[in-house]
């Protein structure tokens, strides 16, 4: 860990000029408390960092929450070794691509049996925290149980002893990203028209106890429960597609489900905090965590130390080195056949923004969080399904 300045504590050993300096201006805001911590995943994002854990005194950053609320992991160890699995495992792909809607943009066409309680549950939420779902979209139901595109994604693995897991990354779609979009403007809107000086527009904040941030509290914490419905929901049908294609039940020994894009109210060093964490999962001691590498290399589940400099969080993922257009200018297909090796996946140059080598080393980010969590799975990747 490296004490940047007094109000900046870093994990990240692997950390571009850039990405310091936007850590470093979002760490000078007043009201954070008592300093931001950069986990080792740190990248560059809007407003905040991503990969940042963000405390704040009377006050939220939308921004630094990000535009997918709640995005996060689910993952179920199932019973079964590696050898009871079918050695044709595209057919597997293939139904779990048929069976969720994938890519930006692609939802349910009709309402499935299993989503049907999720979405009378969130009806009942939205009620009351006095909204409209349909406001912000209008087939909001409809995007239960989609995936998206970009890092999110569906596999199963093996860990250290070929049991295997069902494993996958998603958050609130469409919905959470209006809601969010909403907020975020209306915080800069609200900066306007006091008069603040803002060194980046979107580390426009709310003031607690004002109607604008009432209203995005009560709206973030309905999109994170979505998001984790939604992640239960498509776990679900992964579960149905896996039990025809193995020819037996699945006999789910262990089911983790956690945010890495969220906010909740927690105590930090005496004070009640509001704590962002935008790339990063709560790691308090205890706390049973995943952290995803890119696509083709290993994924982790994890217990954590409850690290208190770290304000009990840890890394969400391995973090991007390459934007994603540089990503395709410097990577081939033919590189990312060789990266999928061994890997059942969708052959297409949509991916190649995906390649393992856009993203920082996750062994390296691993080490680096050796004092926030300990690991109790290293995965291996047999199978990958992504949106384009």
């Amino acid at each position: 860990m490296e004490t940047i300045n007094s109000r900046l504590k870093n994990w990240a050993s692997i950390l571009d000029e850039k990405t310091r300096e936007q850590a470093i201006t979002t760490s000078k805001m007043p009201f954070i408390f008592p300093h931001l911590a950069l986990m080792p995943d740190a990248h560059l994002g809007k407003g905040a960092t991503v990969g940042s854990v963000i405390p704040t005194l009377g006050a939220i950053i939308p921004a630094a929450v990000g535009v997918d609320i709640g995005c996060g992991m689910i993952a179920v160890k199932t019973q079964y070794k590696a050898a009871d699995l079918p050695k044709d495992r595209k057919p597997l792909r293939e139904e779990i691509e048929r069976a969720i809607p994938l890519s930006a943009g692609k939802y349910n066409s009709k309402i499935v049996a299993t989503a049907v309680p999720r979405i009378e549950e969130l009806k009942e939420l939205a009620v009351k925290a006095g909204f409209d779902p349909a406001s912000y979209a209008g087939h909001w139901a409809h995007q239960l149980g989609s995936l998206g595109s970009g890092n999110h994604f569906i596999e199963v693995s093996l860990d250290e002893e070929d049991s295997v897991w069902l494993f996958l990354h998603s958050g609130s779609r469409g919905i959470g990203n209006k809601i969010a979009t909403k907020h975020i403007k209306v915080a800069q809107q609200v900066a306007k028209k006091y008069w603040i000086e803002l060194p980046d527009p979107d580390l426009a904040y709310l003031v607690e106890g004002t109607d604008e941030f009432n209203a995005y509290i009560r709206e973030l914490r309905w999109a994170q429960h979505f998001a984790l419905l939604n992640r239960e929901e498509m776990m679900d049908r992964v579960i149905r597609q896996f039990t025809n294609w193995v020819g037996g039940p699945v006999e789910e020994l262990e089911r983790i489900n956690c945010h890495h894009n969220f906010t909740e109210k927690e105590t930090h060093f005496g004070k009640s905090v509001w704590l962002s964490r935008k790339g990063a999962i709560r790691a308090r001691e205890g706390d049973h965590g995943l952290i995803p590498g890119s696509m083709g290399t290993a994924s982790y589940v994890v217990v954590g130390k409850g690290n208190p400099v770290s304000l009990d969080s840890s890394p969400h993922g391995a973090g991007r080195e390459y934007s994603r257009t540089a990503a395709r200018k410097t990577f081939s297909i033919e590189q990312l056949r060789e990266a999928m090796a061994g890997i059942e996946y969708r052959d297409t140059d949509a991916f190649i923004d995906e390649i393992p080598g856009a993203y920082k080393p996750i062994d390296q980010v691993m080490e680096d969080a050796g004092d926030l969590v300990s690991v109790r799975h290293k995965l291996r990747q047999i199978i990958n399904v992504k949106g384009d």
